[in-house]
């Protein structure tokens, strides 16, 4: 093909091929005129979930020469996953998503830079991580895992696209900090099912967190697809779906755009704002040291709130017995509820601050249920700072620290 046999409109996306100049990897991209190879090289992408649609996701991101990428998911690899999964081999059977995932990455774009984390993502996930993306990706099949990214991606003033998948129909959305949020989209029957869950003695129970989702590889595809192409574009600052999502049931081929309203009382949308970067982790700073931090802030009447409720103990109503047990909730089983004395089930004592009157000065954030990478809440009544455990930051993202590559 000679420069004269392809011609390109001035006005269109499109370069006129050179064909003296030698090809790259990423050649055939640059051939789109807003595309910027370095940029995305420089970028941070935080994805969540690496079932069928994370899969997807991945391998189009590696595939783009996406440069930085942390990857969340808690499951591991079951038989069912073989054949919606393209990253994942029959001897992978056991493994954790995250990590096969992230291996598989590399393989298809070896300067990739990719880290992978087996955690729930709803308890044990710091937002700090949420500070440090670019954008957010979601492939996942629950309620309570979207409305918990949905929350911290509004706090840090984030884009996150979400994708759902099933049968053979899926939709992406596009929600931005400022318009409608996942939660403006949920209905009266999504809250009553996610309540319901809720209602369990323990509120994050392992079977909670693991969809059955009937799907295809292909719907999976798609979907991820259009999750990925609106993540570039929103990179290189191109208009996107922002507030609305891209609809497609192929039983029909019917697809739409659907466009959503931001609820006004909708309680998402919080920023955390301001934000202070301590030199601290969640593993050696206590909470009485925290406390102490707060107060010099705010005033000797300032206490600590936290991003969500941690477990205290237990209480047994047969037995009559409170004892005391620290933990997040998503390392709390069923089987951790149970009394020892009776066999009866005891109920969570919860608690979502600390000021100062409780038995607990020195004892770690980490051992209160403050994951790594967190933010804790000091706050007087009316003021509000949030601190930032920068003292994590090489734990949580290892390579991935540095904002930009050389």
């Amino acid at each position: 093909m000679s420069p004269d046999q392809f011609k390109a409109d001035p006005d269109s996306d499109v370069l006129i091929i050179d064909t003296k100049k030698e090809e790259n990897r990423f050649s055939r991209f640059e051939l789109i005129r807003w595309w910027d190879q370095k940029l995305l090289q420089n970028a941070n992408i935080l994805v969540i979930g690496a079932g069928a649609l994370g899969n997807e996701i991945i391998k189009n991101l590696a595939l783009t020469g996406i440069g930085n990428i942390l990857l969340v998911d808690f499951d591991q690899i079951e038989p069912s996953n073989l054949s919606r999964s393209i990253l994942f081999r029959e001897s992978d059977r056991g493994r954790y998503k995250a990590d096969v995932a992230a291996e598989r990455a590399r393989e298809i774009f070896p300067d990739i830079n990719i880290r992978s984390l087996s955690v729930n993502v709803v308890t044990d996930f710091g937002i700090g991580a949420f500070f440090w993306a670019d954008v957010i990706l979601g492939g996942l099949d629950n309620r309570e895992a979207r409305l918990a990214i949905n929350q911290n991606s509004l706090r840090c003033g984030k884009t996150w696209i979400d994708g759902a998948i099933e049968g053979l129909s899926g939709i992406a959305r596009v929600f931005g900090p400022d318009g409608p949020c996942y939660e403006c989209t949920m209905s009266e029957v999504d809250w009553k099912v996610l309540n319901a869950r809720k209602s369990c003695t323990l509120l994050t129970r392992e079977e909670m967190m693991s969809g059955k989702t009937p799907t295809t590889p292909t719907i999976a595809s798609l979907i991820a697809a259009v999750q990925c192409q609106e993540a570039i574009k929103l990179l290189h600052g191109l208009e996107v779906i922002t507030g609305r999502g891209f609809f497609f049931e192929g039983l029909s081929f019917y697809q739409d755009i659907i466009t959503y309203k931001r609820k006004a009382e909708c309680f998402s949308h919080e920023r955390y704002t301001p934000v202070v970067e301590l030199d601290a982790e969640a593993r050696k700073l206590t909470l009485g040291e925290a406390l102490k931090i707060i107060r010099k802030d705010l005033g000797e009447f300032a206490i600590m709130e936290l991003r969500h409720e941690v477990l205290t103990g237990f209480s047994c109503s047969e037995c009559g017995v409170d004892v005391e047990y620290h933990s997040s909730l998503g390392r709390v089983s069923d089987a951790d509820a149970v009394c020892p004395d009776c066999g009866k089930q005891r109920f969570p004592i919860m608690s979502h601050q600390f000021d100062g009157s409780e038995p607990w000065p020195d004892m770690t954030l980490a051992k209160f249920g403050i994951p790594d990478f967190d933010v804790f809440i000091g706050s007087d009544g009316e003021r509000q700072i949030y601190y930032l455990l920068n003292g994590d930051r090489q734990r949580i993202l290892g390579p991935l620290v540095s904002k930009v590559q050389p």
